[in-house]
């Protein structure tokens, strides 16, 4: 059934029903109403959806999003992975990062990755937004790890994070996979925020992409080796 998929693809985005009710074009009461099965979902919406998600119609009509479901909580595993390697090995010499290098380091490692091996370090599907491209999953992955005291993040002017440990844990991660993820850390280490910035919106998977759009990892493909990361 159509509500079970939704409540399925919401706990895999880690979105609230409001979110939810956005990516369709309803109102969250309506939207609630949806998921326990009392009301029914547009043709419009379900493009709608479909267009925000990268989500075929087809898999949201037969529930195939059970797979879905389970491959984006394996992706979220892998990422918060790579999270807590990138944080150890970029973070400055107090242990600690802006919250937007880290996004921005993490993109980096994902779409290198596909640069050399054509498939995503995480596996994760990536989003321009209005300070760089970045999965959903970024902002559920930093609640997780806060939750489970693996990191922690001072709020200010610039949202700071630091790890809890200090070794960085490499279980779930290949050798070519850190290796990786060391070398875009070592570029980019003591560099300011601003600049990694500037540097991804100077990449093409950025230029191409709309506002809100999902970001095919093929257009990295494009750049130049030296412009990967």
């Amino acid at each position: 059934m159509i509500h079970n998929t939704l409540k399925q693809i919401r706990s895999a985005l880690g979105h609230s029903q409001e979110q939810m009710a956005g990516l369709l074009g309803v109102s969250r009461p309506t939207y609630a109403d949806i998921e326990k099965g009392k009301g029914d979902v547009t043709v419009s919406s379900l493009k709608r959806l479909a267009e925000k998600t990268g989500i075929s119609i087809n898999s949201l009509l037969s529930g195939e999003e059970m797979v879905v479901e389970s491959q984006n909580q394996e992706a979220l595993k892998k990422y918060k992975k790579m999270l807590l390697f990138m944080l150890n090995c970029g973070a400055d010499n107090d242990r600690m990062i802006t919250k937007t290098k880290l996004a921005k380091l993490l993109y980096l490692a994902d779409f290198a990755w596909f640069y050399r091996h054509l498939s995503s370090m995480s596996g994760l599907t990536y989003r321009r937004i209005k300070y760089g491209p970045v999965p959903d999953q970024y902002f559920r992955a930093i609640e997780e790890l806060i939750d489970e005291n693996q990191i922690t993040m001072r709020t200010g002017d610039a949202h700071m994070i630091s790890p809890v440990e200090k070794n960085p844990p490499t279980l779930g991660l290949s050798k070519d996979e850190q290796a990786l993820i060391k070398q875009i850390c070592k570029k980019w280490k003591g560099k300011n925020t601003a600049d990694i910035v500037e540097f991804t919106h100077g990449q093409l998977p950025w230029k191409l992409c709309k506002e809100n759009e999902l970001i095919p990892y093929e257009l990295i493909v494009q750049e130049d080796p030296e412009y990967v990361y």
